[in-house]
Order: structure tokens, then sequence, then C-alpha cells
């Protein structure tokens, strides 16, 4: 066989399967992800499925028990919002105000947070108010 159909089947060969990799990474990164939920979409939340949470801890809400942290989520501009009990590694930003996510699932008539689920978000250092003059 001529050396150069070699490397051109060689290349065909190559390019094929980079592309079937490229697939199935996007594949993979897209069914793998899930979209976050507010407290005023989990109104329908069923027991035993996962959902993962996000919006601000409501002021005067934190409370530490033995088993863990009791807190509320509110959504980040209205009122609606839910109590969660967790139990894991709690972030050292966490606190009342800021904004988390964490992997919840309905207990009864609350939430409770899957183990080390549990992130803070950063405040942005780059704020949309106006500046006084």
């Amino acid at each position: 066989m001529d050396p150069s159909r070699k490397r051109k089947i060689r290349l065909g060969a190559a390019l094929s399967v980079a592309v079937l990799l490229a697939a199935a990474l996007v594949y993979t990164s897209f069914s793998a992800s899930s979209e976050t939920r507010t407290p005023s979409e989990l109104d329908t939340a069923r027991a035993g499925v996962s959902y993962q949470l996000t919006g601000k801890v409501v002021e005067d809400s934190v409370e530490r028990t033995e088993q863990g942290l009791d807190f509320e989520v509110r959504d980040r501009e209205g009122a609606a919002a839910v109590p969660v009990s967790y139990q894991g590694v709690v972030p050292d930003p966490f606190r009342e105000g800021r904004e988390v996510i964490v992997t919840v699932q309905r207990q009864g008539g609350g939430f409770v947070g899957e183990r080390d689920t549990l992130i803070t978000k950063c405040p942005s250092k780059f704020t949309t108010d106006e500046q006084p003059s």
C-alpha cells in the first residue's frame, strides 16, 4: 500500500475518534448538569427527589443544633422562603444574607440538605449601584 494513502487513512481514523470523544464529552456535560431552583419553585417538590436550591440565607434564621445547621433560604428578590436542615461541612463564608446553593430533598414541611453539598457564593466586588458624586 502507498505510504501517503496509509497516512491519510490514519489521519481520518484519528480525526473520527477525536470527534466521537468530543461528542461524548459534550453529551455527558449537559446530561449531568442539573437546574437550580429557587424556594418559590419548590412548592410542588416531591419527597425523595433531589433539587439544587439557590437563594439567600434569611437574616436571623441560622441555628446550630446537635444534628448540624438549620436555616432558611429565600428568593433573591421575593419573600418565599423554605427551611433547610443541613449536616456536613459548612464553608467559611457562610452567613446570613449570603447567597448559597445546596442539594436538598423534601422531608415533611421542610427540606434536608444532602451532606457536604452546601456551596456559598462569593459576593461580587462589582456592583451596579451608583456611587455618590
